[in-house]
């Protein structure tokens, strides 16, 4: 009798298991330890320590160099900007790869979206590559990680090469972000969204269902993935390193083409709407709130931001004025970086940085313009007028 009660005791907790979200944590860790160098633990017997420690000697001159130029003058200056009370919820469209930039812009998020076009991809092969592979591998992540962690910003081709192999993109810099800022991954999960943009978190069994189903790429000038579908978006649980009594803080990166045929009615769009107003950002989104194709996420931002910071690739003065906001701007700018942006619009853009003071900006946020100079505007609500007056 005993065994048999332990056998259901057994069973039971069997199926409530198979019902819960696969966390794959300990592939976080391993990441965290061998891509990112965010701790000196022991490496498993099949890592090879010299490969790893050569990397993580490379990665420590990159970190010190995004400190130096980035991350500690834009937290000041961020410092002095940012008022006291923002939502602790961020959504960054065009945000591929940036969990860095969006700590630095708001230190006091607990929930942060970033979305590309870009899937996260798959954590289980990094602890299977044998010395040489991960040799490469991690050369290739070095190349690509160079630009975000120097010029603060990451371009599509390096993005677009990280979509296959044993160190996905979106994954391994995310992370990189996570550890530059002095955190620690505390939980890594998968999971699609229901019709009415709730979230389903996928269990082992659907990991494995999934598991032959390749992830497609969701715009046609973009490249297929090598690994499975069940991996396009990541929920990515962490605190400051060290700390287990620290704040978790949740950020979720999701594959999407946020062209309005995709994302109006869309599964993304409810679950971003379901958030409520939120703080927002946006750099080196190759001018594409600019156009009338993306005029759905345009309007999201306008109808649910109240404090966005970008680069000139965010909403257009014409469009934040009649919504009632107000742009200041920092910098310089005197043209747009890409010739395929709207000319017209850019041409508004230039004539409202040269009617404002100049304002210096002591680092680069996305794009430079044209002419490679840095800028930055902050949008915000116009001061509310005094009834009195």
């Amino acid at each position: 009798m005993l065994l048999a009660f332990a056998f259901v005791l057994t069973a039971a907790s069997g199926s409530a298991h198979a019902d819960e979200a696969r966390d794959f944590i300990s592939d976080a860790k391993l990441f965290y330890r061998v891509v990112s160098c965010g701790s000196t633990d022991p490496l498993p017997a099949e890592i090879d320590q010299a490969t790893v420690d050569k990397h993580c000697a490379a990665m420590q001159k990159l970190y010190d160099e995004w400190h130096k130029t980035y991350s500690e003058p834009a937290s000041a200056f961020f410092a002095t900007l940012r008022p006291a009370d923002l939502p602790t919820t961020v959504v960054y469209p065009f945000g591929g790869g940036d969990l860095g930039s969006a700590l630095v812009t708001y230190p006091d998020a607990r929930d942060i979206t970033t979305i590309s076009l870009e899937h996260a991809g798959d954590p289980t092969r990094l602890a299977h590559l044998k010395k040489a592979q991960l040799r490469e591998a991690l050369g290739n992540f070095r190349a690509a990680i160079d630009g975000l962690l120097t010029l603060h910003d990451s371009t599509t081709e390096n993005m677009l090469k990280l979509e296959s192999g044993g160190i996905p993109g979106q994954l391994s810099f995310h992370l990189t972000g996570m550890t530059a800022m002095g955190y620690e991954p505390v939980s890594l999960k998968f999971f699609k969204f229901e019709d009415d943009g709730s979230i389903h978190y996928y269990t082992q069994a659907d990991i494995d269902a999934l598991a032959p189903k390749k992830a497609k790429k969701i715009k046609s000038k973009w490249v297929d993935t090598d690994f499975s579908e069940a991996f396009n978006n990541m929920e990515l649980t962490f605190r400051k390193a060290g700390d287990p009594k620290a704040p978790l803080i949740v950020h979720r990166h999701i594959a999407w083409n946020l062209g309005d045929k995709a994302f109006k009615g869309s599964p993304l769009e409810k679950y971003l709407l379901a958030k409520g107003k939120v703080a927002a950002m946006t750099k080196a989104a190759s001018y594409l709130i600019w156009d009338g194709g993306f005029s759905g996420i345009r309007q999201y931002l306008l109808d649910n931001m109240v404090w966005m910071a970008s680069d000139s690739t965010g909403i257009p003065s014409r469009y934040a004025k009649k919504a009632g906001f107000v742009q200041t701007t920092y910098g310089t700018f005197t043209a747009p970086f890409l010739e395929e942006a709207n000319k017209e619009i850019g041409d508004q853009m230039v004539e409202m940085w040269a009617k404002q003071p100049k304002r210096r900006l002591p680092f680069r946020y996305g794009y430079p313009d044209l002419d490679k100079h840095v800028h930055m505007m902050i949008t915000a609500p116009a001061p509310k007028k005094d009834p009195a007056k």
